[in-house]
């Protein structure tokens, strides 16, 4: 046979090739099953800025909920680093106060597990130090696979100096015999920039050293247990179909409500605004299951495909659909420019109502009505779907006032439920508003239903990205909000005051209003109470 000679490859071969790979991929999806950890596997999760207080709040108690519950690998190690100098001795006890609802032996041996490692972010001596302590912990078991998890619960502006640190010092396992099954992972937190070019340049900084399959950007609400069920809802129940378009959908309305301002952070909100901090990230992700097509398999890039088709059919929104907000002082309770860490005369909104349309031929004309607010009257986060009204009522009242809706609620209190349209018992013919309740600790009272972390760092460790931020996912999300994030950092875009604890600005409902929202007036919601058997 002839020595093959090298060819320039054409631009049909090259177009031919790509669709190949394509297809290939696309047929390796069919036949994805959710990843499962190996039976020995040596597992070393690096949690990067371990002394500070997301780790110690969240990360450090997830780690500890997945021990305790059996999730985690029977050889694990999680290694602490940060600049502070600290001793093992010193992390577990600054530890265990956040540990508490942990039986104590469980939280003992959680602890022993830990251990620390101090240096700089922006040198190699501490990178090099830990990579000492990754080598001869899986050197010991040679024969094993080696998982590292790098967890960074620090602030984006150390990601790009922490993961060429990590990259360069810590990411080579040579000691596995099995070099194809050990793996290495990076889990970041938001914010992922604040607007659609520091997103790209921070992604293309981590992109430079680590591939999208190793990086899990994370989103705890796509870890929340509602969130996760909204997608089980909507794919499993035949009836939710025909009523999931615009055909019978008036309007949803996605909504976010804390009862406490800054607290003494007003000097980290205020650098991102409600928008930033809540909006673009968490709520846009519900909006996205909301209003995706069905995926064709459970593969975690055929889901986030879908969510990405639709998030880039939504425009920005024109100002005219916004309502922006600060709270005042009220009942005894500072405003938000009361508080010392907040720069004087702050323009930054803690509210905002933004009506967004998805421009596609399912929901195509209806309004998404994003709301998001701290010092409200409440603490809620729910989704609410609501129905048009009945045509040709017959009954007495106004058929507009009386609207079916389905209810997701998030938190607090887990709950499912539809508002239905019943005969009130009597003797007489009068339609009132009732629902169909499932209330998940009326349901499920045995049933713990964890934090969001827990969920989410066991989905990086197995390997399941369903759950986390594509960069074209991410790049689609800032798309939408860019335009007016600028035109508000501008003063282009008017700030409404409203008092803590109140509703929010009236603005915003009139705004809820005009695009077709409409009030149950008769609907007043009665609390359970335990009936004897």
């Amino acid at each position: 046979m002839a020595t093959a000679t090298r060819v320039k490859v054409t631009e049909d071969e090259s177009m031919l090739t790509s669709l190949v790979r394509r297809i290939t991929s696309s047929s390796e999806r069919d036949g994805w099953q959710e990843p499962v950890l190996p039976g020995q596997l040596t597992l070393t999760i690096v949690v990067a800025g371990a002394s500070g207080d997301l780790a110690k709040k969240k990360t450090y108690p997830a780690l500890c909920f997945l021990y305790q519950h059996g999730f985690l690998c029977s050889n694990v190690r999680i290694v602490g680093y940060a600049r502070t100098d600290l001793s093992d001795q010193a992390l577990r006890d600054k530890l265990r106060p956040f540990l508490k609802n942990t039986p104590e032996d469980k939280r003992e041996a959680f602890l022993a597990t830990c251990s620390y490692v101090s240096g700089p972010y922006d040198t190699p001596h501490g990178w090099q130090r830990l990579a000492a302590v990754l080598d001869k912990r899986e050197s010991a078991t040679p024969k094993n696979p080696a998982g590292r998890l790098f967890y960074l619960a620090l602030p984006p502006s150390v990601y790009p100096q922490v993961c060429r640190g990590l990259k360069e010092h810590c990411s080579s396992i040579a000691t596995s015999s099995e070099p194809g099954r050990s793996w290495v992972r990076v889990v970041v937190e938001k914010p992922f920039g604040k607007d659609l070019q520091s997103s790209e340049d921070l992604a293309e900084h981590l992109g430079e050293l680590y591939p999208e399959e190793q990086l899990y950007r994370i989103d705890h609400y796509l870890g929340k247990e509602m969130t996760q069920n909204m997608f089980v809802m909507r794919f499993a129940n035949t009836f939710l179909s025909p009523l999931w378009s615009r055909t019978h959908v008036a309007n949803v309305q996605i909504t976010f409500k804390e009862d406490f301002g800054t607290q003494g952070r007003g000097g980290y909100f205020d650098e991102f605004g409600i928008i930033r901090d809540v909006i673009q990230n968490h709520l846009i992700q519900l909006l996205a299951f909301v209003g995706m097509e069905k995926p064709v398999s459970l593969h975690p890039d055929d889901i986030r495909d879908q969510k990405v088709q639709v998030l880039r059919c939504i425009k920005p929104p024109s100002l005219d659909n916004v309502v922006l907000g600060q709270y005042t002082a009220a009942d005894g309770e500072d405003g938000y420019l009361d508080d010392p860490t907040v720069p004087q005369g702050s323009r930054t909104p803690t509210f905002a109502s933004i009506v967004l349309y998805i421009d596609n031929d399912r929901w195509a004309g209806v309004p998404f009505i994003i709301k998001a607010g701290k010092a409200l009257d409440e603490r809620k986060a729910e989704i609410r779907i609501q129905l048009h009204e009945t045509p040709h009522f017959i009954f007495a009242g106004e058929s507009s006032s009386s609207r079916n809706e389905l209810v997701v609620r998030l938190q607090p209190d887990e709950a499912i439920y539809m508002k239905f349209i019943v005969k009130k018992p009597g003797l007489d013919t009068e339609p009132v508003i009732s629902e169909l309740d499932l209330d998940y600790h009326s349901r499920y009272p045995d049933v713990i239903i964890p934090d969001a972390y827990p969920k989410l760092i066991l989905d990086a460790i197995r390997g399941d990205q369903q759950h986390f931020v594509r960069r074209d996912e991410l790049r689609a999300a800032w798309a939408i909000f860019t335009p007016l994030l600028h035109a508000v950092d501008a003063g282009e875009v008017p700030i409404h005051p409203y008092p803590y604890s109140s509703r929010g600005p009236e603005e915003a409902d009139a705004l809820r209003s005009r695009v077709g929202w409409v009030k149950n007036s008769k609907y007043d919601w009665k609390a359970k109470v335990d009936v004897p058997a």
